[in-house]
């Protein structure tokens, strides 16, 4: 599969319905069916955050050790199990609201095939840097803000511009890199690569592929390849549910039992345990629980220091959004061949503020900041290439709102063998990568290896893009740096040196 393949080179067929000729769907040479397969892959790919969002936002507190919902975590120095519980069940209503609405919007409007939900690292930064210096409210005003900003650099042009002036070689070196990252996620959420004993990491516990749910992923993974390799349509969504079926088979047999946060019962499931859990309704309080203002007046004063602290952490949400969201968009469209002859989509604009929506949407909902899910590949390696595989997406996760525990009883270990083999298919573009200049060979290797190794999108993009300038001013290429990856390059060391920053503001 070529890294990009312009919109017109698709076969010529006559486009029949109106939803047809809206999404574009026979002119992308794709089918109804082929859509709804890839955005129900896309979702099964993406739909732990619902469990996992909530365990970061929904257990962390505030200045005033207040849980998200409002309640105190502690009553008479103990934890208050109940409230944290119910916590957490209301962040995980939210986190499905917010995904499931973005996700549609950005079918609809965008016309690309790419889901979103509460971004992990944002959502972290959220729950253990803003909160414990502000209250929930505050912290969510400022992902508020951090939205606006990026709506702002999207409607002036700015955003767009910058993602043109990313040499092709980079944006290669972006999509490569991407496959490698998601591929680890796979290989860590499914427990087959984990922390290691004296090593960074190892194979399985130590050093052996050991228990129920790595044997579900290794049935799963092996399924998926098999039929891959027999051409059969839906390959990644029947191995999901296979998987699935299977591990549930496992759990009623076996009852192993999530894994402990201390690392006790290593052998059990990574994050959800497939059984089904009771039915309630839920709880959509967190909406709209937004302080846009108070964040920037601690105990009712206005502080210099204090603003210019938040200024950089807000900074540093906003450059994390902007090129996540920039390197998702490289990767989805080399995957599903929707780049142009310049290595744009179409309606990259309606993309981006889609994109930029999703953190205002995320903090007005409480969930953190909303961005572009690389998850995305998934379904476009089932088949998904326009935006109506978003609106399939988007409603699961709508209906996931009401039956959270029949999604919740895909374990992450039968979702991870789609991640695993989409590195598989997008490290394909690494032969698009011009080797033989160092200026542009070099800065895309460490484009590629920064991103699962230093587990984040922003920073691979951040060192390939500093490289890119260093070395063509070291080779007299200055003329051929874009004006803008100047003011990009100095973005980033910017958010490189953040920590010693807010030290030096702090002091």
């Amino acid at each position: 599969m070529p890294a990009v393949v312009t919109n017109t080179e698709t076969a010529p067929r006559a486009e029949g319905s109106a939803l047809d000729r809206y999404f574009g769907i026979t002119r992308r040479g794709s089918s109804i069916s082929q859509e709804i397969r890839g955005g129900l892959v896309t979702f099964f790919a993406m739909a732990y955050i619902i469990a996992l969002n909530p365990l970061i936002l929904g257990t962390a507190v505030d200045k005033n050790g207040n849980l998200i919902s409002g309640a105190p975590q502690m009553v008479g120095g103990e934890i208050d199990s109940a409230a944290v519980a119910a916590s957490i069940g209301m962040v995980a209503a939210a986190t499905a609201l917010i995904a499931g609405l973005l996700t549609i919007c950005m079918g609809v409007v965008g016309r690309f095939p790419m889901g979103l939900a509460a971004g992990l690292g944002l959502n972290a930064l959220v729950a253990y840097v803003l909160a414990p210096q502000m209250t929930w409210g505050q912290a969510m005003g400022l992902v508020v803000w951090e939205g606006i900003l990026i709506g702002i650099l999207v409607l002036t042009g700015f955003r767009t511009a910058v993602f043109r002036a990313v040499p092709h070689t980079l944006r290669s070196a972006i999509s490569v890199g991407i496959g490698l990252f998601i591929a680890f996620i796979g290989l860590i959420n499914a427990g087959v690569v984990r922390p290691g004993g004296g090593t960074a990491v190892e194979l399985g516990i130590g050093g052996s592929l050991k228990g129920w749910p790595i044997f579900i992923f290794l049935f799963g993974f092996l399924l998926l390849i098999a039929l891959h390799a027999r051409k059969v349509k839906g390959a990644i969504l029947i191995s999901i549910v296979a998987a699935t079926v299977l591990a549930i088979i496992v759990e009623s047999f076996a009852k192993l039992g999530a894994q402990a946060p201390d690392g006790s019962n290593p052998t059990g499931w990574s994050l959800n345990v497939p059984t089904l859990t009771d039915f309630h309704l839920p709880d959509l309080s967190l909406l709209g629980n937004v302080d846009m203002i108070g964040a920037f007046f601690p105990d009712g004063q206005f502080s210099l220091t204090h603003t210019i602290a938040l200024i950089v952490l807000v900074f540093s949400l906003l450059l994390a959004d902007f090129f996540d969201t920039m390197g998702t968009v490289v990767a989805v469209g080399s995957e599903g061949g929707l780049l142009d002859e310049d290595g744009m989509p179409e309606r990259t604009t309606e993309i981006l503020l889609v994109d930029s929506l999703g953190a205002v949407a995320g903090g007005l909902g409480s969930v953190s900041s909303n961005t572009c899910y690389v998850e995305s590949t998934t379904g476009v390696a089932e088949g998904a290439r326009t935006g109506l595989s978003s609106v399939v997406t988007g409603l699961a996760f709508l209906v996931a709102i009401f039956l959270a525990p029949i999604i919740n009883m895909v374990p992450s270990e039968a979702a991870a063998p789609a991640l695993a083999f989409v590195g598989f298919l997008m490290i394909s573009q690494v032969t698009d990568i011009e080797w033989s200049k160092p200026e542009l060979g070099i800065p895309a290797f460490f484009t590629i290896i920064f991103m699962p190794f230093a587990y984040s999108i922003t920073t691979g993009i951040g060192i390939g893009f500093l490289g890119y300038v260093f070395l063509s001013l070291v080779m007299g290429h200055a003329k051929r740096i874009h004006p803008l990856m100047y003011v990009v390059a100095a973005m980033f060391i910017v958010y490189f040196v953040q920590g010693p920053l807010l030290d030096l503001i702090g002091g």
